[in-house]
């Protein structure tokens, strides 16, 4: 099984920034892509950012030039660098990863516990 851990959520003012971390562990084989996704009260869980395992990333318009996603492979590891945070930001940051246990298993996707992140205005 993959666990994976969120750390880095808090409560900021507006304007701040936040680094969130996600890290994977348990029996990978590999990786494939990494995403960040979101989830507001009252709101529908919305991707925020994503990267595939070459380092392409996507991101949510309303985050783009604000938030930088990245990811450590040798770590197993994933980062979402949150710049000129707005209020509208608040939510449970969830970590998403497609990963597979064995080379000849095919790939699952494992969700993260979540993290708060609050933006005070």
């Amino acid at each position: 099984q993959v666990q994976l851990v969120e750390s880095g959520g808090g409560l900021v003012q507006a304007g701040g920034s936040l680094r969130l971390s996600c890290a994977a562990s348990g029996r990978i084989d590999s990786i494939n892509t990494m995403a960040w996704y979101r989830q507001a009260p009252g709101k529908q869980r919305e991707l925020v950012a994503s990267i595939t395992g070459g380092g392409s990333t996507n991101y949510a318009d309303s985050v783009k030039g604000r938030f930088t996603i990245s990811r450590d492979n040798a770590a197993n590891t994933m980062y979402l660098e949150m710049n000129r945070l707005k209020p509208e930001d608040t939510a449970v940051y969830y970590c998403n990863v497609d990963a597979r246990i064995a080379w000849y298993n095919s790939y699952q996707v494992y969700w993260g516990q979540g993290t708060q992140v609050t933006v005070s205005s």
